[in-house]
């Protein structure tokens, strides 16, 4: 092998072995994220160089329990290390990534992708975690059967690839691939009783942990501790970091109002781009907040148990545990959420969760919902501060909004009985502490897809609302604001009708409608708006709060909350429902469903209100 030649290495393996943990650790910050073309499967490259200066591109496939494909993550995995895949280079080398604490469920797999004949290395993860649990692989054993070079790693300490590396970096070629196994089972047993010793009896913390967090009594309530402390964290923990943010915005702001002479472009800085962005940059930290507890949850292995806990609750609205994870993805964003959703292997739990998704209360509605809380709710603080009237009010939103799915999900049950029901198989993986490293990472890449948001669509949605909040200017002798002479303010004026039965003004009407493009432009697009309409030079977000609280009802305030609980989907969601289902009929019927759902709740919320109020 040529040492100039840049070497194409693949990351194969079943979830939970630690693979993507391991990529992290090859590769570091080098690394990026798409799609492969023409599906909706995500793809991660990254590159690392080898001791021996060696460049290599890695590729870490999605995580796979069989070639038998039934899902299109377990189908594009086999395609790519077949090369089989449409533009997709077929890899130099395979390295097979298995958890040795339970290797028992990935050496099957790992047989059939040695079945495929193909150059090939075993990493075996976790071998600190097995040690603990007295489970005694012997990795020359297991190369000597297989027939491969077996490599011991632990992917989340440091140095805890270096004996890959070594190993890589030694490699010498394709050595002859073994013999076929036709009896995958009996070969896998084999293996086993060659290769590891397992404790007859075992009393690892796993055990001890599942005991109580499994159990029909306490796991519960400890889930609802879990979630209401993040929610209480989103809300409450933030404020410092968003004070920050505001400050800084805020005198930007003033420098460039200051500096750039007076005029178009003055405006379009300081009115538009400053008070549009501004605001939506100033709830990165509660949006981050949000992305770092569904990443320890998910690192620290918990999240397969609450979907084993609530497996029983999720039938009563026909659906099962397994679709737990992917709705609880959505909390951070729909779409991940609705490619999550390939792991259900029942198609008709499969499309009702798709369906429902967009009803969890994604990141994108938090500065809505931050917005109008801190607008119209008090900020009553209970149990020496740690618990406070707002972050209530956020946590019966969500609350609301899952109540609503599984009433949602009920529904389509009843109209799909004849559907069989499936019971949930689920992998428990190996309690664990999140990895600082791969926390960073994740954290790292949502904040890059949020800012890449806020500087592409949202930027040019708030330029697009300035303009046209903006233009014509009024008349001479107007005496009205100059919005209002807009074709914004004509716009807005000509929705009002029907939305007046639900107590949303003119301004409402549009910021709902660059909502569509993205639910959180909806802020963005109030400040561009008021900031106009009062000619102000400040941006920062407690200005627009004061101008909703002052000039809005009680009423609308809470009939604009209920609404984004239902509100439509975006259209960048809607648009993957459609390559999920693969036709306009579902999306079509989604957001006709959550227009009506929002339309109707806001409706009952509006005119209750204003009874009570008056």
């Amino acid at each position: 092998m040529s040492m100039a030649a840049e070497w194409h290495l693949a990351l194969v393996g079943s979830p939970n072995c630690g693979k993507t943990a391991l990529f992290n650790r090859l590769t570091g910050s080098r690394q990026k994220v798409a799609n492969y073309a023409g599906v909706t499967v995500e793809r991660k490259e990254g590159r690392f160089q080898l001791p021996n200066g060696r460049a290599v591109r890695l590729l870490d496939l999605p995580g796979a329990y069989s070639f038998a494909a039934t899902s299109p993550d377990e189908q594009v995995t086999f395609d790519v290390c077949r090369g089989q895949f449409p533009g997709e280079k077929k890899p130099d080398l395979l390295v097979c990534v298995a958890d040795a604490t339970n290797l028992r469920l990935h050496l099957r797999f790992i047989l059939e992708v040695r079945n495929l004949g193909q150059p090939m290395l075993l990493a075996l993860n976790m071998v600190d975690a097995a040690k603990r649990r007295g489970i005694a692989v012997d990795a020359a054993v297991l190369a000597r059967e297989l027939g491969i070079p077996v490599v011991e790693t632990v992917a989340i300490r440091r140095g805890g690839a270096d004996a890959l590396q070594a190993a890589l970096t030694a490699f010498e070629g394709s050595p002859t691939p073994p013999p076929k196994a036709d009896d995958l089972h009996a070969e896998t047993r084999r293996v086993m009783g060659l290769a590891v010793r397992e404790p007859e009896r075992s009393t690892s913390f796993e055990e001890r942990a599942d005991r109580i967090l499994l159990n029909p009594w306490l796991g519960l309530p400890i889930l609802a501790g879990v979630l209401f402390l993040m929610f209480q964290a989103v809300f409450a923990w933030a404020g410092p970091m968003q004070d920050a943010l505001a400050g800084g915005t805020a005198a930007a702001g003033h420098w460039l109002a200051q500096t750039l002479p007076a005029g178009a472009l003055q405006s379009l800085i300081t009115d538009g781009i400053f008070a549009g962005l501004g605001t939506v940059l100033e709830f990165l930290p509660q949006i981050l907040l949000l992305f770092l507890f569904i990443l320890l949850l998910e690192e620290s292995g918990y999240l397969p148990r609450a979907a084993f806990l609530l497996d029983r609750l999720m039938a009563g609205a026909g659906l099962t545990g397994r679709s737990f994870i992917p709705l609880l993805s959505s909390f951070a964003c729909a779409i991940p959420g609705i490619m999550a959703t390939r792991s259900i292997q029942n198609p008709r739990d499969r499309l009702v969760t798709i369906m429902i998704a967009p009803l969890m209360t994604c990141s994108a509605r938090l500065p809505v919902y931050t917005l109008l809380i801190g607008a119209f709710i008090p900020r009553q603080e209970y149990a020496g501060g740690w618990l406070n009237l707002q972050g209530l009010v956020l946590f019966g939103l969500y609350v609301t909004a899952v109540v609503s799915a599984m009433v949602v999900s009920f529904i389509m049950k009843r109209w799909h009985k004849k559907a069989g029901e499936q019971t949930l198989l689920l992998e428990l993986p190996a309690y664990r502490w999140p990895n600082p490293l791969d926390v960073a990472i994740g954290l790292w890449e949502r904040a890059m897809v949020f800012l890449r948001r806020v500087t592409t669509i949202i930027l040019a949605l708030t330029v697009l609302l300035w303009f046209l909040a903006s233009f014509p200017a009024p008349p001479e002798g107007a005496t009205g604001p100059a919005i209002d002479y807009s074709f914004a303010g004509r716009i807005g004026h000509a929705l009002q009708w029907f939305f007046a039965p639900i107590g949303f003004n003119w301004q409402i009407c549009i910021a709902l409608i660059p909502g569509l493009a993205a639910r959180e432009v909806a802020v963005s697009a109030l400040a561009t708006v008021y900031a106009v309409a009062a000619a102000s030079d400040e941006q920062a977000i407690s200005q627009l709060t004061g101008m909703v609280a002052g000039q809005w009802s009680i009423a609308t305030g809470l009939s604009l909350l209920v609404w984004y609980i239902y509100a439509p989907m975006c259209l960048s969601t809607i648009a993957v429902i459609r390559r999920e289902t693969g036709g306009w009929k579902h999306p079509l019927w989604a957001t006709v469903y959550l227009f009506a759902l929002a339309y109707f709740a806001s409706f009952l919320t509006y005119q209750v209100a204003s009874a009570l109020l008056t």
